[in-house]
């Protein structure tokens, strides 16, 4: 049994709902469902009667929530007393996050966080995967984001979302038809523009190219453009194809201006990296970032 567990279920039992509770704890309604789901094989009773329109406690929950009502005020009570130290010591987080996740994830992120911390200032620099992590390695920055691992010293990397590539070309009947062919082998007809040199998802799309047998070497490469808004825009206009994040294209595919396709034997993604430097003491700013960034994905 831990607070978190306790916490969900005064939650659920003052609000009636697992929807409400996952609201009110910026969490995922089956995050919830499993916290109660261990309590209860912990306690080994039933904690609350459930029907199609409402949940209520058993007598068992009725008398569990006495003593965790009173737990979870005083956990209130603690971090209300200690917390007046860490507001004297609130500060910028300075944050480093390469395209797609400053573009397609950040911002969700950061509503999140405002609606937890909404006094938090932020400082958030966009840039390729390679100065992220210089960034970090030089203290410049307390968080990064990146797509891209380099073995560099101190650097702590955490997984947090799977980012698939695709081959991306505008939507005329010509690239339809490829629709109805099997693998990408018709790419090496085709003029490419690739994301700029130290971008991460240039170099992953240079290695599910090769899984896929595409050697990058032998395709018309003709333009390296860093700003992928640039590269979208190339592509519907005819300049050539490209391969991006899907997350990229994802408004333009919905609209019908853009294509996707997968790269055979790609896997499930590359990784999207938060990274730090375990060397220097995070601020309980960026600890509290690092925090919501753990309960929004779930890990």
């Amino acid at each position: 049994m831990n607070l978190k567990q306790l916490e969900a279920f005064v939650q659920v039992a003052e609000g009636g709902s697992f929807s409400k509770a996952a609201k009110a704890l910026f969490l995922t309604q089956p995050t919830i469902s499993a916290h109660i789901a261990l309590l209860e094989k912990e306690l080994d009773t039933r904690l609350f009667i459930r029907n199609t329109k409402e949940v209520s406690l058993s007598e068992d929950g009725k008398e569990l929530y006495k003593y965790a009502r009173q737990m979870v005020e005083l956990e209130r009570k603690i971090e209300k007393r200690f917390g007046e130290k860490e507001e004297e010591e609130k500060q910028c987080i300075t944050i480093a996050a390469s395209t797609i996740p400053a573009q397609y994830l950040l911002p969700g992120i950061l509503i999140k966080f405002r609606e937890k911390y909404p006094d938090e200032q932020l400082k958030i620099m966009e840039t390729d995967s390679s100065e992220v992590i210089t960034q970090i390695v030089d203290h410049v920055v307390e968080i990064g984001f990146t797509g891209t691992v380099l073995e560099k010293k101190h650097c702590k990397y955490l997984p947090f979302y799977k980012d698939e590539l695709a081959v991306i070309t505008p939507n005329t009947e010509k690239y339809q038809r490829f629709k109805k062919i099997e693998g990408i082998g018709w790419l090496k007809e085709e003029q490419l523009i690739l994301r700029e040199e130290g971008s991460g998802t240039r170099k992953e799309a240079e290695k599910q190219l090769k899984a896929a047998g595409i050697d990058v070497g032998d395709l018309s490469v003709i333009a390296s453009i860093g700003n992928q808004e640039t590269i979208k825009r190339s592509v519907k206009q005819g300049m050539g194809i490209t391969i991006l994040s899907r997350l990229a294209a994802k408004e333009e595919e919905g609209e019908g201006s853009l294509l996707t396709f997968p790269i055979p034997g790609a896997d499930a993604g590359r990784d999207i990296n938060l990274v730090y430097n375990k060397n220097y003491q995070l601020s309980h700013s960026a600890e509290r970032f690092i925090k919501v960034i753990k309960e929004v994905y779930e890990i």
